[in-house]
């Protein structure tokens, strides 16, 4: 059974982050869908990330007559292994993605043009960092998992390392501990 029609959502985050470069960035927005209900306690909820190029759509359709299901539509759902009637299941989008979250293409409030070239270099903990604004402002202290391949588990390593008590658990796919500086 699919979770059929998701809607996709977004914060904003006026103060930003500082970026590892030293850098703020600011204001950022995040766009994410979730799926399935938070529970009382807010200790159900499980953060999946995206691979390099993927974006926030998990699962189901963005509309009815949407031809294309979310990259992971086949294991979230009622009675799938992300049982959306258990876990509140949270998909954000990575800072500096063409999917919507600040990005090159978003308007710089400095010049008031799109930042483009100008956008700074964004690395794994910053992109963790910016999420790490959404979950607490979801209310979630703890995540019960963390799960994702490729780059998505890269941001998997970084929340069990950058913020250990903030997660119960972590799934890495597929994925190293740093990038590759071979080309």
């Amino acid at each position: 059974m699919s979770v059929g029609i998701v809607t996709e959502q977004s914060k904003n985050f006026g103060s930003g982050i500082r970026l590892d470069s030293g850098r703020i960035l600011a204001p950022i927005t995040l766009v994410y869908e979730t799926y399935g209900t938070l529970n009382a306690d807010a200790s159900n909820a499980i953060l999946v990330e995206h691979a390099w190029t993927g974006n926030a759509h998990l699962a189901g359709k963005l509309s009815a007559d949407d031809p294309k299901l979310g990259w992971w539509d086949a294991i979230v759902g009622p009675a799938k292994l992300l049982d959306t009637d258990r876990y509140f299941v949270i998909c954000p989008n990575v800072i500096g993605s063409c999917y919507g979250s600040t990005g090159p293409a978003s308007i710089n409030p400095k010049t008031g043009k799109r930042y483009n070239l100008t956008f700074p270099v964004v690395t794994v903990r910053d992109m963790v960092r910016a999420q790490k604004l959404l979950i607490d402002s979801l209310g979630i202290q703890r995540l019960l998992c963390v799960m994702g391949g490729s780059m998505g588990g890269m941001q998997a390593l970084e929340w069990a390392t950058q913020y250990p008590d903030s997660i119960a658990s972590a799934i890495v796919l597929a994925a190293t501990d740093r990038k590759s500086t071979r080309l």
